[in-house]
């Protein structure tokens, strides 16, 4: 990890994210003060499940898997966190632990703000409690809406159609249409909860059924309809 030790001097309307969006053109100066660039390389855990909160950190370049454990060691991928994301809000403003894992999937470049430095720039801009409290009811909008595809899809075929619908509704709300970043079907398989074997089937069933395609590593979705049908059928 490769730190950068000088404000990141953005102005507003180079920000993106939703939390950027709702702060006012002060707060947003005086946020972009505190934040010290750091490049991550690839599969580089920074925040760990359980481990006590020391700062929110905004992605700034990159991608970073977000999942949780269970007791036994299994692991459950809950979301891809990408340019624009804060993570760490709700502990932060508790004091609480970290309630999942941060990992980036390419090399990244994240702004880590202490938790102090953090709850200092809320007092002084009483305004941004509003983008934070948005941000978080977005995250829980995603939490509730992975929870669904999990808990309410009938069967593999079924959470992984719906899973790369939202995966392509990020890209389209990002402006990188329906092209879908490379995983490994594995990765793929920790957003289900199944095996590697079974996305692969599944994933050769969807090209066969021109529900997908794939150009090398990059799987695009010709046909968001058609899978929207597979995927509540």
């Amino acid at each position: 990890m490769e730190s950068t030790r000088e404000g990141s001097g953005k102005s507003r309307a180079k920000r993106v994210g939703a939390f950027f969006s709702k702060l006012t053109a002060s707060s947003l100066d005086d946020f972009s003060v505190m934040e010290y660039p750091s490049s991550y390389s690839a599969n580089v855990v920074f925040f760990t499940e359980g481990e006590p909160v020391r700062a929110v950190f905004v992605i700034l370049e990159g991608e970073v898997r977000l999942s949780i454990n269970s007791g036994d060691g299994r692991r459950l991928n809950l979301r891809i966190a990408r340019k624009g994301d804060i993570l760490g809000l709700s502990e932060s403003l508790s004091g609480s632990p970290y309630n999942m894992t941060g990992e980036t999937l390419c090399a990244s470049n994240i702004a880590p703000i202490e938790r102090c430095e953090f709850l200092k720039f809320l007092a002084r801009h009483p305004d941004a409690y509003h983008a934070v409290t948005e941000e978080m009811a977005r995250q829980m909008t995603i939490a509730c809406s992975q929870l669904r595809t999990l808990g309410l899809s009938s069967s593999a075929p079924e959470k992984l159609a719906r899973l790369l619908l939202e995966w392509s509704d990020q890209d389209q709300a990002t402006g990188h249409g329906s092209r879908l970043f490379s995983l490994t079907h594995e990765e793929i398989a920790g957003f289900i909860g199944t095996s590697r074997e079974t996305v692969t089937r599944t994933l050769s069933k969807f090209k066969n059924r021109h529900l997908v395609t794939f150009t090398g590593s990059m799987m695009t979705i010709p046909n968001r309809a058609a899978l929207a049908d597979y995927a509540h059928s």
